[in-house]
C-alpha cells in the first residue's frame, strides 16, 4: 500500500489556487513549505492566534498526497489550466509507503536533558539517569513535549530559581509539563490553567503518570475560583506562562495580579524582536527583562515591585 506525493514548485501568488485545486482533485492532505528550507535563504515565518497573516514564502513547495490510483498526469494538466500556464509547474513525484507510524513518531523523540538533575523521558525509553528528576511525557494532543526552545527555557528557569515550598501558577499549561516539573522540583502547590479542555485532560493524565500528589497539583480552564480555593492566599510565589507575545500582553493584568509582592514571573513564547513590547507592558508591575535566549526565542523574568 502506498500513496503518491506530488510536490509542486510555485510562486507565493499561486499557492492558494494550487492548494484548492489539489483538494478539489482528491488530495488527502496539503503541505506548504519554504522552498529554501535548510539553506541560508530560509525565511522563518511566525504567527499569533487570531491574527491573519497574508505573508508567505516567495518561492514555495506545495506537496499534495493522493491515493496511488490517481492519474497524476491529469492532475498536472488541471493545475496547468488553473494557473493559465503553457505547461505545468516544476514538480517531483514520490511514493509514500505504509509504515508503522507509531514507531516512526517514537523514533523522533529521545530523552531530553534539561540540566544535571532534570530530564524529559518518553514512556518508551528507559531513563538515562535514574537518580535525576525524570518527567515522563509522551507527545500528545497538547503543546509541551520539552523539545521546543521556549519550553526548555522555562524548565531551565524553574530548575534554577524554584525554591522548596514555592507556590506556582503555570498559565497556558498545555501538556502540564511546567506544572509537573515545578511540583517535582519542590513546589508546595501548583495550579495549571489552560482554556483548552483537551489540554487540561492531557495535563491531568500526565500528572498521574508522573505520580503527582493530587492534593498538591490542580488543573483548570479558569483561574478565578481555583486560585482562591487552592492556595491559602490569592497570589503565588511564581508564575510561568509559555504562550505567545500577543496573549501575554492581553493577560498582563491577570497574571500580574496573581503574583505576590517580590514574587517572580517568567514569560516565554516570545521572539527577540517582540521582547521590548512585552517588557514595556509588564513594567507597570515588574522589574523585568530578558534573562535567557534559545534560537530566536527569549525568556523574560520579572520581580514584582514591593509598592
Amino acid at each position: 500500500m502506498y500513496w503518491n506525493s506530488l510536490t509542486l514548485d510555485v510562486d507565493a501568488a499561486q499557492v492558494e489556487l494550487v492548494s484548492e485545486k489539489c483538494f478539489e482533485l482528491g488530495a488527502l492532505s496539503i503541505d506548504i513549505r519554504d522552498a529554501a528550507a535548510d539553506t541560508t535563504d530560509e525565511k522563518p515565518l511566525f504567527g499569533e492566534p487570531d491574527v491573519i497573516h497574508d505573508e508567505i514564502w516567495d518561492h514555495t513547495f506545495v506537496s499534495a498526497l493522493f491515493e496511488h490510483h490517481v492519474d497524476i498526469a491529469i492532475i498536472l494538466q488541471e493545475i496547468k489550466q488553473t494557473l493559465n500556464l503553457p505547461y505545468p509547474p516544476k514538480y517531483a513525484l514520490a511514493q509514500v509507503h505504509e509504515q508503522d507510524w507509531v514507531k516512526l513518531t517514537q523514533s523522533q523523540f529521545d530523552p531530553i536533558k534539561i540540566s544535571q538533575r532534570l530530564w524529559i523521558v518518553p514512556t518508551w525509553h528507559t531513563p538515562v539517569d535514574t537518580n535525576a528528576i525524570n518527567l515522563i511525557l509522551d507527545p500528545g494532543r497538547a503543546f509541551g513535549t520539552g523539545s521546543h526552545p521556549t519550553t526548555q527555557l522555562c524548565l531551565s528557569w524553574l530548575d534554577q530559581q524554584l525554591q522548596p515550598g514555592d507556590s506556582v501558577l503555570d498559565y497556558g499549561c498545555g501538556s502540564g509539563i511546567l506544572a509537573i516539573a515545578a511540583l517535582k522540583l519542590g513546589a508546595s502547590r501548583v495550579i495549571g490553567v489552560d482554556i483548552d479542555a483537551n489540554a487540561i485532560q492531557a495535563s491531568q493524565e500526565n500528572a498521574m503518570i508522573n505520580h503527582c500528589n493530587p492534593q498538591s497539583i490542580l488543573f483548570s480552564t479558569s483561574l478565578n475560583l481555583p486560585i482562591a480555593n487552592f492556595f491559602e492566599k490569592r497570589y503565588v510565589d511564581k508564575v510561568v506562562a509559555n504562550i505567545l507575545a500577543n496573549p501575554l500582553i492581553l493577560l498582563a493584568p491577570l497574571l500580574a495580579n496573581a503574583v505576590r509582592k517580590e514574587g517572580q514571573i517568567a514569560l516565554s513564547g516570545i521572539l527577540k524582536e517582540q521582547a521590548d513590547e512585552v517588557c514595556q507592558c509588564y513594567r507597570q508591575w515588574f522589574d523585568i527583562d530578558i534573562v535567557d535566549q534559545k534560537d530566536d526565542w527569549v525568556l523574560l523574568v520579572g520581580t514584582k515591585y514591593l509598592d
